[in-house]
């Protein structure tokens, strides 16, 4: 596609670009299996911001690479996202109700199916990612395997767990959510970038660096929107951090310094990618809508 797109129009085109994608990469209907299938769809298509895939994408433009190889990664990484969200809403997790402004899964279609569906779509991740037309499919199953594990996602997901009614001092929150946010975050954008020719040591260390402020500065806007967005204007339960005990960087620093935190890691972001110009602008622009969002 163009370059010459802008930012709303690029992300409009990538996001529909996704859900044709992921529309086709999920199994389809299936009478043997009808409420499974039923609900990895209902998990993954139809809603979400697209998050990690337009972090893909930008960082396969960054590398040169073919849009339709990108595809895989994009997918791959969404379903892994698709997956935890399912598990986290789990009535063992955080026992949420609400998701994308619909039921969560567990509670549209029972918690034994909705642990299923989890199941099938880190299955489906690995699946669509393996078979992709990349240079190795099997390093890429590795990095993906490797942020959605003890040392990634999951194990992220288990400190938060285990710090409900604590407070972590801001260099453990931060190590927490580089695990469970960033990891998945950080995984996204070097695959993406894996589907083009390659590139050299100081552009993989830049990637990295952005990728990792922008990952943490995903997880202080949320932790921020938790606090001041509604309902309606997340797609989910507002405020439920706070009652669960959970820590957070508006618990730890506050609203204002939090917000400015943001700001701080969306200038890292920027930095790391600065001496690349033109070439780096869809990271750069994801970063500017990772930190300004509103939902």
């Amino acid at each position: 596609m163009r370059d010459d797109l802008g930012w709303a129009v690029w992300s409009r085109e990538r996001q529909r670009r996704i859900e044709h994608v992921l529309d086709a990469a999920l199994p389809a209907p299936s009478d043997a299996c009808a409420a499974l299938t039923d609900a990895m769809r209902y998990a993954v298509l139809g809603g979400g911001k697209r998050v990690r895939p337009l972090l893909a994408y930008a960082a396969g433009e960054f590398a040169n690479a073919d849009v339709a190889v990108v595809d895989a990664a994009a997918a791959a990484v969404e379903m892994i996202h698709a997956y935890s969200l399912i598990h986290d809403d789990l009535p063992c997790m955080d026992d949420d109700t609400l998701r994308r402004g619909r039921p969560t899964v567990h509670v549209a279609y029972g918690e034994a199916t909705a642990l299923l569906a989890g199941d099938a779509l880190q299955a489906a991740a690995f699946g669509t990612l393996g078979s992709a037309a990349m240079r190795d499919a099997g390093a890429a199953c590795a990095k993906l395997a490797a942020a959605s594990g003890v040392a990634g996602m999951a194990g992220g997901q288990a400190i938060d767990l285990a710090a409900v009614g604590r407070t972590l001092p801001l260099p453990a929150l931060e190590a927490m959510h580089r695990m469970k946010t960033g990891a998945l975050i950080r995984a996204a954008v070097e695959l993406g970038a894996q589907c083009g020719a390659g590139t050299t040591p100081a552009e993989s260390a830049a990637l990295a660096a952005y990728a990792d402020a922008a990952g943490l500065a995903f997880q202080v806007v949320d932790d921020v929107l938790d606090v001041t967005g509604t309902d309606a204007s997340l797609g989910k339960t507002a405020g439920k951090d706070a009652a669960h005990g959970k820590p957070t960087y508006v618990a730890l620093l506050g609203l204002d310094a939090a917000r400015a935190h943001a700001e701080a890691l969306r200038r890292e972001a920027h930095d790391a990618l600065a001496a690349f110009g033109a070439r780096a602008r869809r990271l750069v622009e994801l970063a500017d809508w990772i930190v300004l969002r509103q939902h």
